[in-house]
């Protein structure tokens, strides 16, 4: 199980298009023993929308991560900060 956030942040930014925005998964353990993917995207500098998927295992999680950042790298988005592996 984890015990720390397992966080990834992508960005996109077009100044010809005024364009700046951020996605960001968190993974996160939940109070039951399950892991909570969150989601959270908007324009850089204000908070944006969010959303929480619930998962059995760490394992799922990760798979749904997984799949957000190469949809999310498809429409443009860089990866900015990944977790480091132990």
């Amino acid at each position: 199980m984890i015990s720390e956030p397992d966080s990834v942040l992508l960005d996109r930014r077009d100044p010809d298009r005024n364009m700046a925005r951020f996605y960001r998964l968190d993974i996160m353990p939940d109070l039951f023993g399950g892991v909570v993917l969150v989601r959270n995207w908007g324009r850089v500098g204000h908070r944006g929308q969010e959303r929480q998927h619930w998962f059995a295992d760490l394992s799922e999680a990760l798979q749904q991560q997984a799949t957000w950042i190469r949809r999310k790298q498809r429409r443009g988005y860089s990866l900015i900060s990944y977790p480091a592996v132990p």
